[in-house]
């Protein structure tokens, strides 16, 4: 079983739901939380806001540098709540191959928000963009299964 099937299985018990945003992934995290037959009774959707503007529009971003913990925080409580679910989680950071905000390529936060906390990871990750695109993904699902199966 894959993490993110283990993760439906565990929503799908305590009939909640999960929601993301995501920037560095691209849609990548939402196309991992769809794939897993069944995945439509616990993931909503996700929004994709690689542009700065969209993250401050759509999520209510209000963090002055987008590759930082603020920012996945943020991004994660707008989703949340744009998307009414139980659960999101946000992904920002630098896929490369370039510095973005004087941080090196493979610096990730993933940020996850429930309806009474929120908090984030922050990940240094290697390889080349998919690589990094990849990883994030893996963290952040299994970040949310650690949150939801801890008891």
């Amino acid at each position: 079983m894959t993490a993110a099937s283990s993760l439906h299985a565990a929503l799908d018990t305590r009939g909640e739901t999960v929601g993301c945003a995501e920037s560095l992934t691209g849609g990548e995290l939402a196309a991992l939380l769809s794939a897993t037959p069944g995945a439509s009774r616990t993931f909503v959707g996700g929004v994709v806001t690689y542009a700065t503007e969209l993250k401050r529009r759509l999520l209510q971003v209000t963090a002055s540098e987008v590759v930082s913990a603020e920012c996945a925080v943020q991004m994660a409580t707008g989703a949340r709540e744009l998307l009414d679910v139980d659960w999101a989680l946000a992904t920002t950071g630098v896929a490369g191959p370039d510095l973005q905000e004087g941080q090196p390529a493979g610096t990730v936060f993933v940020g996850l928000a429930g309806r009474d906390r929120a908090r984030f990871v922050r990940l240094t990750l290697g390889g080349d963009r998919e690589a990094i695109r990849t990883a994030t993904c893996l963290e952040a699902v299994d970040l949310l299964l650690e949150e939801v199966t801890r008891g």
